[in-house]
């Protein structure tokens, strides 16, 4: 009689069968059949991935890591490399070009990052709806975007064209008796770089914006209708809310791009007048490129790459606070 205590004491012990038809022991499983077939998977993921790898490891982390040592030597390309240390960045606090350069680049990214961010997700919110031809709109804002920049920033140093651009011209039609000198002014250059990165810029964030707002429940929304909220209210308390990785993605990306920029200003104004529009990108070019200071340089690349880095973590930690 077989006793309570063990109920499962009377099954068989289970056996696995082997690919001959033999009994096996379930201590000592047959080898996996799709081992090769693993294997070759694995083979064929490497061999998309690593041309890509190599790629980047010579044309991007070499360079780098290069850059990175040459920020602590004098070198001017034609003769060795002398050790420096820290001299170069000694030499940066006492720059007037990197502080003007700093102070422009940390304007540029205060006027483009909420300027773009705004635009592109109102765009979104106006471009989130089932009308037809709705789909023309979105890529004529996108179109920007894909536009080449020289070409956007030839054709908008014509529209700002003091004397004969139709900015200035319809300024003048609605009562402006002294309009801005744009990329002439050294106090409008600035704004008009900004305003011109903005409108190339809005429609690829706009774009990401879309993706966001579509994967929002309707259920939300008409939860939010059922106990009486109004279309401002729904927006901030159900919009925004479940936007907040997507505006975190766009805040990142567009903070990382407003500091390094370098050749919308490069062809619009060169950094001009004076030095009204000098950013940093701008400074290691000239440094670098133009009076052979290969060190030099490079100590303002690492001080700008530490800078983004600085504020990425910092979005990063406060993106990690309010999401506890």
């Amino acid at each position: 009689m077989t006793s309570l205590a063990e109920p499962d004491s009377w099954l068989p012990e289970p056996r696995t069968t082997s690919a001959g038809g033999g009994r096996t022991s379930p201590a000592n499983p047959p080898p996996s059949r799709r081992s090769p077939l693993r294997r070759r998977a694995t083979l064929v993921g490497w061999s998309f991935i690593l041309p890509n790898f190599i790629g980047f490891a010579l044309f991007t982390l070499v360079p780098v890591l290069a850059a990175f040592v040459l920020a602590f030597t004098h070198w001017d390309a034609y003769n060795p490399p002398s050790w420096a240390g820290l001299r170069n960045f000694a030499r940066l606090l006492r720059d007037e070009n990197f502080r003007v350069a700093l102070t422009n680049t940390a304007l540029y990214a205060l006027g483009h990052v909420p300027l773009t961010l705004a635009l592109s997700l109102g765009l979104a919110l106006l471009l989130n709806q089932k009308l037809r031809g709705i789909a023309f709109f979105r890529v004529a804002l996108f179109f920007p975007y894909v536009t080449s920049l020289v070409a956007v920033a030839i054709v908008w140093n014509m529209l700002f064209n003091p004397t004969s651009g139709p900015v200035n011209q319809f300024l003048h039609l609605i009562g402006a008796a002294d309009p801005p000198g744009w990329t002439a002014s050294p106090t409008w250059a600035l704004p008009a770089v900004i305003i011109t990165a903005v409108w190339k810029d809005m429609g690829y964030y706009m774009v990401l914006f879309l993706a966001g707002l579509q994967t929002i429940p309707r259920e939300y929304y008409e939860a939010a209708s059922v106990d009486g909220a109004t279309g401002w209210r729904t927006f901030w308390n159900v919009t925004v809310p479940c936007l907040r990785p997507t505006t975190f993605f766009v805040l990142v990306m567009l903070t990382i791009s407003s500091f390094k920029v370098f050749d919308l200003i490069f062809v619009m104004t060169q950094g001009g007048p004076g030095r009204s529009t000098l950013v940093l990108s701008q400074l290691i070019y000239q440094v670098g490129i133009l009076d052979g200071d290969f060190g030099y340089s490079s100590a303002i690349a690492l001080a700008l790459f530490l800078i983004v880095a600085a504020i990425t973590v910092f979005q990063f930690r406060l993106q990690q606070r309010r999401e506890q």
